[in-house]
């Protein structure tokens, strides 16, 4: 049986099983309210991924309501760290996160992440290194950019070697989204 949360598309179009999805969400909702643990968490919603179906949920409806879990699960494991350890330890953690982040974003342009497999698609290294350096103005000189505008993001693709490897591209980009988040 399917919510009322999410617009399906039509017959003849392809959205995301109402069933995984309606499972994730009730998982979600039974962990955040504490009826159980599910194992469910921050970085676990974000790797969520369903199954396709014709007449499925609307793709854009699903993500951004995943979007707005995740950040709800961020903000509730904040508030229980900053009670259990302070508001500088949580700082402190978060800034740790970003240390390992560092160690990418001090790489020469073109040269952040891992070619492209050869025939295989791959992000444009220019597009990816433009976002590496919002990052580090925004960890250098407290420029904004927000967890949104990571997620956000676009890159022109590439084929093999021509691109960064998308894997740990996207690797990369869930853990800033995951500091960003921490301090919003």
């Amino acid at each position: 049986m399917s919510s009322t949360m999410f617009s399906t598309v039509s017959k003849l179009r392809t959205g995301y099983a109402p069933e995984d999805v309606d499972a994730l969400f009730e998982r979600a909702r039974r962990e955040y309210e504490g009826a159980e643990k599910t194992g469910l968490d921050a970085a676990a919603i974000h790797r969520a991924a369903f199954g396709f179906k014709r007449g499925g949920y609307a793709f854009t409806e699903v993500d951004a309501a995943l979007d707005r879990l995740e950040s709800a699960f961020v903000a509730k494991e904040r508030t229980q760290y900053v009670a259990q350890h302070g508001q500088q330890a949580w700082m402190a953690l978060l800034a740790e996160r970003a240390r390992t982040l560092y160690g990418r974003l001090s790489r020469p342009a073109g040269e952040k992440f891992a070619p492209g497999r050869r025939g295989q698609w791959s992000y444009d290294a220019d597009d990816v290194d433009a976002l590496c350096a919002r990052l580090v103005s925004y960890f250098d000189r407290g420029e904004p950019i927000t967890s949104t505008e990571i997620r956000e993001a676009k890159f022109r693709r590439r084929r093999g070697r021509d691109g960064y490897a998308e894997g740990p591209v996207d690797a990369f980009f869930t853990r800033a989204i995951e500091v960003l988040l921490g301090v919003e």
